[in-house]
């Protein structure tokens, strides 16, 4: 670390030696000497978000995709509290962030100014790991723990507040020499996963070999490429069926990869598709169960007396422990089963009227390769599955917390993250409302992405919920609570006032056009598909 005059400059170098050097950033006055840091000191890529819903979400998708932390700058307890909603979502996630919060001056806050508050107890609720700087000179340790907290497998939340004071104090305590050496050693060290227990793999193994039918369930690490290769190993050898979480943090699909079905969201559907499996072998993720309780319906999705049995959990070596299990099952050497052939590219133009089978058939036929893709198109895109498993190889990213308003400011962190491909987000308009300012950003970065806005102009996810939990018929005051019209949002005007460029489609033909010129050229861009 380089000589530091304050203890802003000191945090910004501790940062830069491990690693850390994409900052997404609302800052406000307490934050004002780290901003001048970041000025001054060469090194960190500096991403304004115009609302800190955007900085925390993006940090997720950063994360998601470069398998390592940025940080986030906030202003304050009210400004991480903005940010708290996908912070919720970063946690389920498994990403690593760290938030630095500013605070008031030591001294300021004993005056209880408006904006003091407990900016400590804000942050427990999302953060693993919640810390606050008592001094200039105690800066350079805490952030270089904040760092190491948040590399901890399967990717931890460490939230840093800063006093005022703290950070424009002089640092009275000389670098020490390496000290980037040194944490590059200690994050190596954190980020190491346990391997799986023996006897969990001696316990799968058996229960892969059991009569009847057996699920491997996957999540965390365990759907990326050779994990999901070894998964189709075993599943050759043994019979076993395939699939994933509902919620993937990051999903490798497309032709050539073995597939692995997402657990399916709505309640009925989840439970036939678990009702033959006599096991379930859990890798990576915990015992399925609905998103919501709902009247006479079970909350555990398992059959009754299925037996679960956990190979791995998700902050150990996933890919390490499908491997032992292979070698257990004998199955090594087997090659995979579930590979889907690549789709047939459509002879013609898609054409006819919009539906999400349509739709599904058009991104599946249009998607690039590598492309990275964004989903929050909710009630739009539940179906996308099947239609898209053998579109080009892609990354399938969606919101494991469930808190919406993910999926916008995940496409910027991992457009940040990957800028040599395309990323892809598929959005509900009411999802998309809760952060549209992420579209100021990706128009700011020059940022390749396409926005796809699926504009039912209502919450039609909760038309579903209300019948699901047994509420009745809605009537005109619960209609208006979850409709989007009078006015209907206007996605082509609310995207070019951010400064991307936008189009208007209502028949399939049109889309298939609007996204063959968006996904044919870099940068960012919008279709609202009006249905």
């Amino acid at each position: 670390m380089d000589a530091a005059a304050n203890g802003a400059e000191s945090l910004v170098h501790t940062l830069l030696d491990g690693g850390v050097d994409v900052c997404f950033t609302n800052p406000g006055t307490s934050e004002m000497h780290f901003v001048a840091a970041l000025d001054r000191i060469e090194g960190m890529r500096c991403v304004l978000g115009l609302f800190e819903g955007v900085v925390t979400g993006a940090a997720d998708g950063y994360y998601r995709m470069s398998g390592k932390p940025a940080c986030t700058l906030l202003h304050l307890g009210p400004g991480l509290a903005n940010g708290l909603a996908n912070l919720h979502n970063a946690r389920k996630a498994g990403s690593g962030i760290v938030n630095v919060v500013g605070d008031h001056a030591t001294a300021h806050v004993a005056l209880d100014a408006p904006l003091t508050s407990d900016i400590e107890g804000v942050a427990r609720p999302m953060s693993h790991w919640v810390h606050t700087s008592r001094s200039a000179d105690d800066i350079a340790t805490d952030g270089a723990r904040a760092v190491l907290e948040a590399n901890a497998p399967p990717g931890r939340i460490a939230t840093l507040i800063l006093p005022a004071d703290t950070a424009w104090n002089p640092v009275g305590r000389a670098p020490e020499a390496g000290s980037a050496a040194r944490m590059a050693a200690q994050i190596a060290e954190a980020r190491r996963r346990a391997p799986a227990e023996p006897e969990a793999v001696r316990a799968a193994a058996q229960a892969l070999r059991g009569d009847g039918p057996t699920l491997l369930l996957l999540g965390g690490v365990a759907l990326q490429p050779h994990a999901l290769e070894l998964a189709g190993r075993i599943a050759a050898k043994t019979g076993c069926t395939v699939m994933s979480e509902f919620y993937t943090a990051r999903l490798a699909r497309g032709a050539g990869r073995v597939a692995a079905p997402r657990l399916p969201y709505v309640i009925d559907a989840a439970l036939k598709a678990l009702a033959p499996f006599r096991r379930i072998v859990l890798v990576g993720t915990v015992r399925p169960v609905g998103f919501f309780a709902y009247p006479g319906k079970p909350g555990l999705l398992a059959p009754p007396g299925a037996e679960l049995v956990t190979l791995a959990s998700v902050d150990q070596d996933l890919e390490g422990a499908l491997a032992a299990l292979a070698d257990a099952c004998g199955a090594t050497s087997t090659p995979p089963a579930g590979i889907p052939a690549r789709a047939a590219a459509p002879g013609a133009a898609l054409s006819g009227p919009l539906s999400p089978e349509g739709i599904a058939a058009v991104v599946a036929a249009r998607l690039p390769e590598q492309a990275i893709v964004i989903d929050e198109a909710v009630t739009t895109g539940r179906g996308f599955g099947p239609a898209t498993a053998g579109a080009a190889p892609h990354d399938w990213l969606t919101g494991m917390g469930g808190a919406i308003g993910f999926g916008l400011p995940v496409a910027v962190g991992a457009a940040i993250a990957a800028p040599d491909r395309k990323v892809l987000a598929l959005e509900g308009d009411g999802s998309a409302m809760y952060t549209l300012q992420a579209l100021w950003t990706i128009a700011r970065e020059g940022l390749d992405v396409t926005t796809v806005i699926f504009a039912n102009r209502s919450y039609k996810i909760l038309h579903g919920e209300l019948a699901g939990v047994g509420a009745g018929t809605p009537g005109p005051r619960a209609t208006d609570m979850l409709t989007l019209d009078r006015p209907a949002l206007d996605w082509v005007a609310l995207a070019r006032g951010m400064g991307v460029e936008a189009v208007r489609v209502d028949e399939l033909g049109a889309f298939d056009k609007a996204l063959r010129d968006a996904l044919g050229r870099k940068g960012p861009a919008l279709i609202e598909v009006v249905l």
